[in-house]
């Protein structure tokens, strides 16, 4: 009998999965010649997706720039299968104009108009980014053909039962898939509202209030937000600035450059926001200057020998105690070696004689402190990783013009930091950072760290370096500046407390360190849900977790299990079902794990996390799809 193409079948159709399937296609011929069969189910259009669809505000931006943008794993990627190089987006949108790229899509007038203005340096639309991703996504899959076939299935799975040795799942318009192989890469997913986020959204349903829980800011209705209201904000991460851009510029209002900076020409139908968080302050901008001496990204102190000395030593590694003081240490150590490249004549050492002292010292040393102190005499120089990170600890506000002042000059300096040409230890900061965070997944498996340490990485750790690292474009900044001197965004502080009045049946808030005392019918939270697979809104997910196909990570703390809310998958990224069993021919990728957090695309030449595991989950499904080939069932001849 003939054989049956093994079937794949991967929920979600966004840049992950894009991902994956370039993956096959690369590796196919070394592992699997014989035919696939494959389906795509993405109710938005395959390889932008949900998140980077091109049907969003036109003003919300990425906040990478257009060179460090790709899709493609180069030869930076250290993985098994053959790297496969190609165009940055801004190589891309290039390519598109001089007619190089024969299969570009089609674009809108508007965004042709930005291909044209595009550079290096530009921060694109992500409407624009979702023609790239989605040409990506149609190139994988030309790369892919003839012998495997991929189908797009517009729609959304809600149900899923295992059949033997594979998997039946339900797509919402009635259709049913068959899968050997079921890949779940669903992204980002909205939740049911838990917590004190429930108890506001009643409050504001008795009193008529107004309580936006946390949600994709590009998919919320803001049309119950009144012009001239005072309003209430939790978060000022990317979140965040899209609400600013909905709120001011999406309602008509304007920024224009004049003598005086940058300013705000009000529509006169913006709310009046006043905005706190636990920083106080909004992500870092995003760095625009130019290295003087050498890229530093490659961990030189976080290092393969180093993680097996500590894990033979210790048996489960502790972050904080056993990690992080390597990690410090080697963002100290680009972000000194590119000062005394940049600023040589203001040393009162060599980098030579620096960088050889710095190597055999503690972190938490007082000798380390002293070696800075006595070789960089400029102290406003001096990398404290702390202040970075919690930059108005410590102080307390006596009124809300303090609080304002604060932050102000915070961006201000940050701005100065990251956008001025005599700061470059700034990027080599960042990269290194991104380096080290980078690395950290490839060398540390989730399950060699302690428990507290597992939550640490899924939370402070992902958090520094989304604030370090993955804050907006540098122009985001300077319009909180504008705005805030047009009188329609405040500050609040930091942290935020935000409770309810019952008797004027309004939202308060407030600092903790002092400063301002808000009330406002309005609050918002600006932040994406956190992961609940329990409380999930996805039905497929909440299917998985009531089946027992998959659980929740749970991890033991001095209070008992507690629950991270993400999808519990093993180092294969394999779902590990209610009983703690491996799932046959079932696995997960994406922020709802509990794998490493990263993106699904990258910075070129970074040897990215998302490529190396796109990599070799795609050589997994290949090597499994090897094992699943069936005859094809024939009806039997008539006599």
């Amino acid at each position: 009998m003939p054989e049956q193409p093994p079937s794949m079948v991967f929920v979600g159709g966004g840049p992950r999965t894009a991902g994956l399937l370039e993956r096959l296609a690369a590796n196919r011929e070394a592992i699997h010649a014989g035919p696939l069969d494959i389906h795509v189910v993405e109710p938005h259009r395959p390889g932008s997706g949900r998140i980077w669809r091109l049907d969003q505000d036109p003003g919300l931006l990425l906040n990478s720039t257009a060179a460090d943008v790709t899709m493609f794993t180069d030869a930076s990627v250290q993985c098994d299968g053959p790297s496969d190089p190609g165009p940055s987006l801004f190589e891309w949108a290039k390519a598109v104009l001089d007619g190089s790229v024969a299969d570009a899509p089609d674009m809108p007038r508007h965004l042709h108009e930005q291909l044209r203005s595009l550079q290096p340096g530009t921060f694109p639309t992500r409407q624009l980014h979702s023609r790239y991703l989605e040409w990506f996504f149609c190139r994988a899959v030309r790369r892919l053909q003839p012998k495997a076939t991929v189908t797009v299935h517009r729609d959304t799975a809600i149900d899923v039962e295992r059949t033997g040795a594979g998997f039946r799942l339900r797509l919402a318009g009635g259709e049913a898939l068959d899968a050997d192989l079921l890949v779940v890469a669903i992204g980002h997913t909205d939740a049911r509202p838990e917590g004190t986020s429930v108890a506001w959204s009643d409050f504001a349903a008795r009193h008529g209030a107004v309580h936006i829980p946390p949600s994709y800011t590009a998919d919320v209705d803001y049309a119950a937000v009144p012009a001239g209201q005072d309003v209430i904000v939790s978060g000022m991460g990317l979140a965040f600035v899209d609400l600013l851009v909905i709120l001011m510029e999406g309602r008509g209002g304007r920024f224009v450059e004049s003598a005086g900076g940058l300013r705000y020409l009000p529509s006169g139908r913006e709310p009046h926001l006043w905005a706190g968080s636990r920083r106080g302050v909004p992500y870092h901008s995003k760095v625009s200057a130019t290295l003087r001496g050498l890229s530093h990204t490659t961990p030189r102190f976080l290092t393969p020998p180093a993680v097996a000395a500590l894990l033979q030593a210790n048996g489960e590694l502790d972050f904080m105690a056993h990690l992080w003081p390597l990690i410090a240490k080697d963002l100290a150590y680009a972000y000194y070696q590119e000062l005394f490249a940049a600023r040589p004549h203001v040393m009162n050492a060599s980098w030579q004689d620096f960088s050889a002292r710095f190597a055999d010292l503690d972190w938490y040393s007082g000798e380390r402190e002293r070696l800075v102190a006595d070789a960089v005499p400029d102290s406003f120089l001096h990398l404290n990783l702390e202040t970075l990170d919690q930059p108005l600890n410590g102080r307390s506000f006596s009124d809300s013009t303090a609080v304002q002042q604060a932050v102000i000059s915070h961006i201000e300096q940050d701005l100065l930091l990251r956008t001025g040409p005599d700061h470059s230890e700034s990027l080599a900061l960042f990269l290194g950072l991104l380096g080290t965070y980078m690395e950290l997944g490839r060398l540390v498996l989730p399950e060699q760290l302690n428990a507290r340490s597992q939550r640490i990485v899924q939370g402070w750790w992902h958090g520094f370096f989304s604030f370090v690292d993955s804050g907006p474009p540098p122009q985001r900044l300077r319009q909180m500046l504008a705005l805030h001197r047009a009188g329609l965004l405040s500050f609040l502080g930091p942290g935020l407390i935000v409770d309810v009045d019952e008797q004027a049946g309004c939202f308060t808030a407030c600092s903790g360190q002092g400063g301002p005392s808000v009330t406002s019918p309005v609050l918002i939270e600006a932040r994406l849900p956190a992961p609940a697979l329990a409380g999930t809104a996805n039905p497929l997910l909440h299917r998985l977790h009531s089946s027992g196909l998959g659980q929740e990570q749970l991890l033991l703390t001095v209070d008992g299990l507690q629950s991270t809310g993400r999808l519990l998958v093993d180092g294969d990224n394999a779902l590990l079902d209610a009983m703690g069993d491996q799932v046959p021919g079932l696995f997960a990728v994406g922020p709802g794990t509990s794998g490493w957090a990263s993106g699904a695309f990258a910075r070129p030449g970074t040897n990215a996390a998302p490529f190396r595991e796109n990599d070799a989950l795609a050589r997994r499904l290949l090597v499994l799809a090897n094992r699943t080939r069936q005859p094809a069932m024939s009806a039997p001849e008539e006599e």
